[in-house]
């Protein structure tokens, strides 16, 4: 097992996880704004809080003062009036001060609760207030009416006096009430300054806490995944000698590595690959010099070795038409048996002529009616029918894209094998049958015969292979290696049906369109014994 070592700073990088990095980006930036949130939301409260003591008590108070200064002056005029002319109508004034005193006097009262040095200034008010109404407003105001009131005009210098404490006393509240307000209103523009600058912090660190996010994520996950991809990508485009980049949190780092352990992988199997492709180019390479050492045979065989082959055969028959009947009974044997050596060697050549054309002579591939195809064989074999009394029913064939000479040979050689090997005194039965079977059809051809048996199920498509001797059956043992070969080159496969025991069947499957050239010449060489 090799041990790839990493970069040594690979090692040297951080063990975080980018799901860890984030649960302390996430945990960070909410402490941040949760604390920013909070100063906010005092600032906010104290705002609130000021202008509300500011609008409901401070402004109420002093102008409550007001009112109260305005209705104690009312009874001071109204008492003053009445005590010197007695008329009634200056205590209307008077009577109508005293309820507003009254209904003044406890709403100050009510909104100073809480402030005990603006509860003692009224205090001091009321006291001032009580202290001339006792000595001057009710003696006057119990006076008889209808002349001058003599305690108005005896006490007019000790009345003076005490209303113009009480009006001290009013003057001193209201001076301090306005101070409250004034106090009030700087502390809510401090305040406000305070929560704008507030907002602006917080604004302004939102958007730090953004960018140091986004350039966090740039920088620990999208960067190193880009940089993945890159690299990912450049070898998706050819380049595997091209190595992964280990950048970024470590789990990123472990997707990398991962990539990088599947271009190795990819990169042993191409070299691999790479291996395999020159020997199959050389491989191919000997194929076509065997191939044209092939053609070359069949050339031979054909022209130089049938020549001889002639020679031999005709000199041999002469030799037994002239001298027949005056050698011995031996000689006359083995002029026979030079005859008929002669002839078998004839046939095989021609045979084997035939198999190694097969897809390099007849490759003519139309469109051919399968019925014409037949019946063309079966007047080819007429002579082997009427000698064996043969009969032969067939389903109606299809048409397909094929080589009809070949399509004749295949007919030909299994129809012949079936009358061939047939029970001696029994009358040949045989039946093509045909049927569709999606972009193939399926064709079987059954006859009455002595069978084959399981164990030689697949040596009989094999070239030369006989299981009979030619004393019982003639034949060179090549039909069915090429009724094979042209059924692998239109695109099908055959084989014996072991499941049918009354015979032999025979099924085989062809293409509805053909193989392309380079298929179909390709299933050439497998067939060509070396």
């Amino acid at each position: 097992m090799t041990v790839v070592e990493k970069p040594p700073h690979a090692r040297e990088l951080s063990p975080w996880t980018t799901r860890r990095w984030l649960r302390l980006g996430v945990t960070v930036a909410m402490s941040v704004l949760v604390l920013l949130g909070a100063t906010g939301a005092w600032a906010l409260e104290r705002t609130a809080s000021i202008s509300d003591n500011l609008v409901d008590v401070k402004s109420p108070a002093l102008m409550t003062s007001i009112r109260l200064e305005s209705a104690l002056l009312n009874q001071e005029t109204g008492i003053r009036g009445y005590g010197l002319t007695g008329t009634p109508d200056f205590l209307d004034p008077y009577r109508q001060g005293l309820r507003q005193q009254k209904v003044y006097t406890k709403e100050l009262s009510d909104l100073l609760r809480g402030n005990p040095a603006r509860l003692r200034d009224l205090k001091v008010v009321q006291d001032r207030v009580e202290t001339w109404q006792a000595q001057i407003a009710r003696p006057v105001a119990a006076s008889p009416t209808g002349k001058p009131a003599p305690v108005a005009t005896e006490n007019a210098d000790r009345g003076r006096t005490a209303f113009d404490a009480t009006r001290a006393a009013m003057a001193t509240q209201q001076e301090r009430l306005r101070a409250d307000r004034a106090s009030a209103r700087a502390d809510l523009s401090a305040t406000m300054r305070l929560r704008n600058w507030l907002f602006t912090a917080i604004a302004a660190v939102i958007v730090a806490l953004a960018v140091i996010v986004s350039e966090a994520l740039r920088r620990g996950v999208t960067g190193p995944l880009e940089r993945i991809g890159a690299d990912a990508r450049t070898i998706a485009e050819g380049d595997f000698r091209h190595q992964i980049t280990l950048t970024g949190p470590a789990d990123l780092r472990q997707l990398g590595d991962e990539i990088e352990s599947m271009r190795r992988r990819l990169l042993r199997a191409l070299d691999f690959s790479e291996e395999a492709r020159l020997r199959l180019d050389e491989q191919s390479a000997d194929l076509k010099r065997s191939n044209a050492e092939l053609e070359q045979f069949a050339y031979v065989a054909s022209h130089d070795l049938q020549e001889p082959l002639r020679k031999v055969s005709s000199f041999t028959q002469l030799l037994q038409r002239r001298y027949g009947g005056q050698l011995d009974e031996r000689a006359d044997q083995y002029i026979e048996f030079a005859v008929d050596g002669a002839n078998r060697m004839q046939t095989l050549i021609n045979d084997l002529l035939d198999f190694s054309r097969v897809g390099r002579v007849h490759n003519t591939h139309q469109s051919v009616d399968l019925n014409t195809v037949m019946k063309r064989t079966l007047t080819a074999i007429s002579v082997s029918i009427e000698e064996s009394g043969a009969v032969i029913t067939r389903d109606e064939l299809p048409t397909l894209v094929a080589d009809s000479t070949q399509m004749g040979m295949l007919w030909q050689n299994l129809i012949g094998n079936a009358i061939k090997f047939r029970h001696p005194g029994e009358t040949p039965v045989i039946h093509i049958s045909a049927e569709q079977d999606g972009d193939f059809w399926r064709f079987a051809v059954t006859d009455n015969g002595i069978g084959i048996a399981p164990e030689y199920a697949e040596k009989v498509f094999v070239i030369f292979q006989r299981l009979h001797t030619k004393d019982h059956y003639q034949g060179s043992g090549i039909g069915l290696a090429m009724c094979k070969k042209i059924v692998e080159f239109h695109g099908g496969t055959i084989a014996v049906d072991l499941t049918h025991t009354e015979g032999t069947r025979i099924v085989f499957t062809l293409a509805s369109r053909p193989t392309g050239p380079d298929e179909s010449n390709e299933l050439i060489p497998q067939a060509v014994p070396r």
